[in-house]
């Protein structure tokens, strides 16, 4: 039996961040930032005071190690933490235009995170667990994609409810086949959060972000969360949800912005904390997330800056 509420399951990689704006052939200097946005979820929810599972994979060398050390200071139990003393660890490196827009360069050909396979995660675990959140970049290779759809068809079966962060970079699907793949999942997935885009690439028809909440909805997701930057976020539920039938809007807190790095990675693991921490509304979990994703956007680096409960407490009394 897990004292455990959450399982998050995906990669845990390093992100080099820019010295300053600019093409990646002219920037000289990057700062070394653990990062994945699984392991940014999981390591939200423990500063949040809910501690999950993390079942991820890093490479058999300094990077991996590095990765590791950074889980375990966190408070991430290591059960499900593989080190895959065959592979390396992934590098992604981030640059920023002048505007702020973010572009990525991965160094991920058969790194740890492409290599997971299936039931790795046993049955009794995920019979324990309330919730699974799954992200999507282990989608993009086949071995890990077998593995991370497996986990949601087994976990959907087990009762637990399920998460799912598409986490679209299309440097990462170069067949263009996301839509298809990430699509298939949706059937197995309660809560979707994604952005605007990321909705119209699952090639979902909408004028709006309500519109295609609700269009997604009907191909399985009994509550879709969308992002909208400093706009917010919107949320939509069917009579499904256990928290019932509502669409909501909330405008998002006014914060003095570092970096956006991980803020939806916040968000997502807001959301989560809120909804496990107890019963709550579909207003509670959003004004909640969107406090968290606030918080997270003041600092540098997506997982330094992941705030606690109280933190975030403080910024919804302040508003």
């Amino acid at each position: 039996m897990t004292d455990h509420r959450v399982l998050v399951a995906g990669e845990t990689l390093v992100d080099f961040l820019p010295e300053r704006p600019g093409p990646l052939s002219e920037v000289a200097s990057f700062d070394r930032r653990p990062g994945g946005a699984p392991a940014n979820v999981a390591v939200g929810l423990a500063r949040l005071g809910q501690v999950p599972l993390f079942w991820t994979r890093v490479g058999g060398d300094p990077f991996g190690g590095f990765l590791a050390d950074t889980l375990v200071e966190a408070g991430i139990p290591d059960r499900f933490v593989e080190h895959d003393r065959d592979a390396k660890t992934t590098l992604a490196f981030v640059t920023h235009d002048e505007s702020g827009d973010r572009a990525f360069t991965f160094y991920r050909d058969g790194t740890a995170d492409t290599r997971f396979e299936p039931g790795a995660v046993p049955e009794d675990t995920l019979a324990d667990v309330e919730r699974v959140v799954c992200g999507g970049v282990p989608l993009a290779t086949g071995r890990s994609r077998a593995a991370m759809l497996d986990l949601l068809d087994r976990a959907a079966a087990t009762g637990a409810e399920t998460w799912f962060d598409p986490n679209y970079r299309p440097e990462l699907w170069p067949d263009d086949d996301f839509a298809s793949v990430a699509g298939d999942a949706l059937a197995d997935v309660d809560v979707l959060k994604a952005t605007e885009e990321e909705l119209r690439e699952l090639d979902v028809a909408g004028d709006s972000p309500r519109a295609l909440a609700e269009a997604v909805a009907e191909r399985g997701p009994h509550t879709v969360l969308v992002t909208l930057g400093g706009d917010g976020a919107l949320a939509h539920a069917t009579a499904d949800a256990p928290w019932g039938p509502a669409t909501v809007e909330h405008g998002g807190y006014d914060v003095d912005v570092v970096d956006t790095t991980g803020a939806g990675d916040a968000f997502f693991a807001g959301a989560i904390a809120r909804a496990t921490d107890g019963d709550a509304s579909l207003e509670t979990i959003l004004s909640y997330a969107n406090a968290v994703a606030a918080v997270a956007t003041t600092a540098s680096g997506a997982m330094a800056a992941l705030p606690s409960h109280d933190t975030v407490v403080a910024v919804q009394d302040s508003a």
